[in-house]
């Protein structure tokens, strides 16, 4: 990682006896994305805002570019002005009675910049979003779309050191969503900016994060790249949160205490090869595979399945279509299990298959 632009420690923020952020600690590198992910009252919003200064923390220090903007310790909190930071809200925040330009404009002429610089970056702001034609039009005659790219021209403008996105996207609808993710990853590469993302969309942080930081009830759960949120959760909540997975529930065997490979007994008498990215301490009971990761063939195993493949007999009990791929229900003796598969691999209710996945992708979790 390069140098640090963000550096959190231990941030604690009460709203009287609430506590909405518990010690929350990360670190965002230079130019680097990060997306806070996580549900409704999780505190990923709350972090963001302490991060901007529109909150006051109760404990714990936020550093940005290397300065303590706050710090319990110090009894330091930065102005949010003189943070150096710009904030993308999820209700654009758009003046309607002003045009694009003077949207833009707004906060570069706040800091008393000449005009003709004001005109350059506007300028510059505008074509980085696509809205140059624009800049005459009333902000009361843009779509969704427009204000949301006004919006976000008028965070970069001044060139802030950190970007900070509060679910920008959440009120447009999915089409539109799906295009702007695109669009505002490649900005942000383009620009080099240091930036956090706040969303409860987990498609869309795994789409557009370097690295994303999944929350509950106020901590983090989980730390890491998209892949290894989706390929190695290390809790429950992580797999059952994050993406669409199976928790079976089962006992560890043979007394494992290093990562790597594991044997796990499930219900109904099955054996199961799985794998520990922790070095198992003996309490686990739950391993997760995701749907999208269980293969489905047309009747019983064989006895010939390959060592490292887990191949089990199950039955469809229902299959449904959603386009893009169709999930079946399938018993099997550990219960029922979610497979999803291409809509060209069809399988009639009732009929009997094999289900198999790799033991990579039967994950042991945390205790």
């Amino acid at each position: 990682m390069s140098e640090a632009r963000i550096e959190i420690s231990n941030l604690v923020v009460r709203y009287g006896d609430v506590v909405a952020v518990d010690g929350v600690s990360l670190t965002v590198a230079q130019g680097e994305h990060v997306t806070l992910l996580g549900p409704s009252g999780c505190g990923k919003t709350t972090t963001l805002r302490a991060i901007a200064g529109l909150e006051e923390p109760s404990g714990g220090t936020i550093r940005i570019a290397g300065v303590a903007v706050y710090s319990a310790a110090e009894r330091r909190n930065v102005p949010a002005e003189k943070r150096g930071v710009s904030m993308v809200f999820q209700s654009y925040a758009v003046w309607p009675h002003m045009s694009v330009f003077n949207n833009v404009a707004y906060g570069l002429r706040v800091r008393n910049l000449p005009s003709a610089e004001v005109a350059r970056e506007v300028e510059r702001a505008l074509e980085l979003v696509q809205m140059r034609d624009f800049a005459n039009r009333s902000a009361a005659l843009l779509s969704g779309g427009q204000q949301q790219r006004v919006a976000l021209a008028r965070a970069i403008a001044f060139s802030p050191t950190v970007l900070l996105f509060d679910e920008p996207l959440s009120n447009l609808d999915a089409k539109l969503r799906a295009e702007m993710r695109v669009e505002l990853r490649d900005l942000q590469r383009r620009l080099g900016v240091t930036s956090v993302y706040v969303t409860h969309d987990q498609e869309e942080a795994l789409a557009i994060s370097d690295r994303v930081v999944v929350m509950n009830v106020g901590g983090v759960e989980q730390i890491g790249t998209p892949e290894d949120i989706y390929n190695r959760p290390k809790t429950r909540f992580v797999a059952d949160f994050v993406g669409s997975a199976n928790l079976i529930a089962g006992r560890l065997k043979n007394g494992a205490s290093r990562s790597g490979p594991v044997g796990f007994a499930a219900a109904g008498g099955i054996e199961l090869q799985a794998c520990a990215a922790h070095a198992p301490r003996g309490g686990e009971d739950c391993v997760a595979v995701r749907t999208a990761y269980i293969d489905l063939a047309p009747g019983a195993p064989d006895g010939r399945a390959n060592a490292r493949t887990n191949a089990i007999g199950g039955t469809i009990r229902q299959r449904l279509f959603h386009g893009d791929f169709i999930q079946y229900i399938v018993d099997w003796p550990a219960g029922q299990l979610t497979v999803r598969r291409p809509p060209t691999e069809l399988f009639d209710e009732g009929a009997a298959v094999t289900l198999s996945f790799a033991p990579e992708h039967c994950v042991l979790l945390e205790g």
